[in-house]
């Protein structure tokens, strides 16, 4: 059954190949002539094309190897001077090179399920056919997949008890795309807890006292050094340029196309209030088309105060710490450590998203994606599961702009939340038992209102792709679609913050199911929920 699924889902990415193609085809097309021509101190100076390289080392190394299976399709495509080439064959190297390249994401989550003792194939399903890996990926133009491949090593090795080799991918993982330092304060915690103090007791769960391994330390930094030594050693001396390539902070508090965060709801709240301060007379700043216009840059906000990257990194961290000490406290007990540090990595992905400096909208794949294991831990996880992939995957549809690729996305969507709301409610009880206790309208195992909230993104389609060009706005505000996107969706995304950030504060742990054990055991905070 694994192979007829890898199976479907390979030949459905492969009809994708002729499709819409963003601008992040010709950045992997360049970065495939500059790692192919130039020499390496000029990999990260070379600015021929306003694309350029701004992944680390280990991404460029991936690009030089991929070069040479490149030119073989076709030589032109390595030409640096060759901006925007894009000939049949280049296409389907291009494709391919992404679809073979999942063969890591497949190997991965194959890996991961191997960790789970109940609804282990439903999460390798669930891990495969995620729409917006696929949307991203095989439409849009990424290799997301294979990086998220690389995380799901460093989390099966974990779960696995496996801590170096948990710390080598993700110090691997960290040097393919720096972006996953978002994860890193749970792994540093995670490990020095799990790892560096060896757990002492009389029944081998509860854990009286600590005693701090420094050998276990050394193995671990030596580990994390040597890799980011491969890495950045072959451009010591260029060290500064490369990071200003990394961290560009000059790009903005958001992207071009708001991410469905808290800054969403700041910048929709600061166009409010500068209508209505214009409105009553106020003098206020304002600038044409700011945060709307569609473009990367810096600007001020009109009412509210402007934010700073420092700004944002506090608040991140500030969000973080809560549940980096709970992830401490509920490192002394053995059993539960597998289960905790996916909800911990989840919720601080979470966070990243919510409060981070210029998010990208891709960024809510580091939030499903380790969210989909969850979802076979309880019926809580199974509820935020339900609710996130409809949001999560909905606010990547803007992605996908041409009108002709509505019907491709809804089919993705749909087809992946079939699964999702068909599977997972049975795997805690019997449809029969929820289906005479539900309204019709009512989506099963989640509340009405958290449905209704989710209706509510099939009138923001219709709205979108129907009636805004009915009523003659699609000339005035073209970015309004957008910006309802993101706010609304932002809306769904703050929402799922909190409840996932109160139930892992709030949980009981001895009654919490755990990756090996049966999920049918509900935890008291679940028994009052439902």
């Amino acid at each position: 059954m694994l192979l007829e699924i890898i199976f479907i889902v390979t030949a459905v990415k492969a009809f994708f190949m002729p499709l819409y193609r963003s601008t992040d085809f010709e950045v992997h097309r360049n970065w495939l002539a500059v790692t192919h021509n130039l020499t390496l101190e000029q990999w990260y100076h070379d600015n021929t094309s306003e694309w350029t390289l701004d992944y680390p080392p280990f991404f460029a190394w991936l690009e030089f190897a991929l070069s040479h299976v490149a030119k073989i399709f076709d030589p032109e495509m390595v030409k640096i001077e060759n901006l925007n080439y894009a000939s049949d064959m280049t296409v389907l190297f291009q494709r391919l090179s992404v679809i073979v390249l999942d063969i890591v994401y497949i190997y991965g989550a194959f890996r991961c399920t191997k960790n789970i003792a109940n609804g282990n194939l439903l999460v390798f399903l669930l891990l495969i056919t995620n729409p917006g890996l696929i949307m991203v990926d095989h439409i849009h133009f990424q290799y997301n997949g294979f990086l998220f491949g690389i995380l799901l090593l460093s989390i099966s090795n974990m779960l696995s008890n496996n801590y170096l080799y948990s710390a080598f991918w993700f110090a691997v993982l960290l040097n393919f795309k720096h972006i996953f330092l978002y994860m890193a304060p749970v792994y540093v915690v995670h490990l020095l807890r799990a790892y560096c103090f060896t757990v002492s007791s009389t029944d081998g769960v509860h854990t009286p006292w600590y005693s701090f391994s420094v050998t276990n330390l050394f193995k671990l930094a030596t580990t994390v050094i040597f890799v980011f030594c491969l890495s950045f050693g072959p451009f010591i001396d260029q060290l500064p340029q490369v990071f200003s390539r990394l961290f560009p902070f000059k790009r903005g508090l958001c992207h071009a196309y708001w991410a469905p965060n808290f800054w969403a709801l700041y910048n929709f709240a600061d166009k409010i209030l500068q209508h209505f301060s214009t409105k009553l007379g106020i003098p206020v700043v304002v600038q044409e088309a700011a945060m709307t216009g569609g473009l990367v840059q810096e600007y001020r906000h009109a009412v509210l105060p402007t934010i700073t990257p420092a700004v944002t990194f506090v608040l991140t961290a500030a969000a973080m710490a809560p549940a980096l000490v709970k992830l401490w406290y509920l490192g002394a007990d053995r059993r539960y450590r597998g289960g905790s540090f996916l909800r911990c990595l989840t919720l601080c992905a979470t966070c990243a998203f919510m409060f981070g400096w210029h998010v990208h909208e891709k960024a809510i794949l580091m939030i499903l994606i380790p969210l989909s294991f969850l979802s076979v831990l309880g019926i809580t996880d199974a509820r935020l599961y339900m609710f996130m992939s409809v949001v999560g995957h909905y606010s990547l549809f803007p992605l996908l702009y041409p009108k002709n690729l509505l019907p491709i996305k809804i089919f993705i969507l749909l087809t992946h939340l079939s699964i999702v709301f068909s599977y997972l409610p049975s795997l805690y009880e019997p449809k029969t038992k929820t289906s005479r206790r539900r309204g019709f309208l009512v989506l099963p195992k989640l509340k009405a209102s958290d449905s209704l909230y989710l209706y509510g993104l099939i009138g923001l389609c219709i709205y979108e792709n129907v009636l805004h060009t009915f009523l003659g706005l699609d000339k005035t505000l073209p970015f309004l679609p957008l910006m309802m996107t993101s706010v609304y969706c932002a809306l769904g995304v703050f929402y799922f913050w909190v409840r996932q950030y109160i139930y892992f504060l709030t949980f009981n742990l001895s009654s919490v199911p755990t990756l090996t054990t049966s999920t049918n055991t509900k935890s008291v905070y679940e028994k009052k929920e439902t």
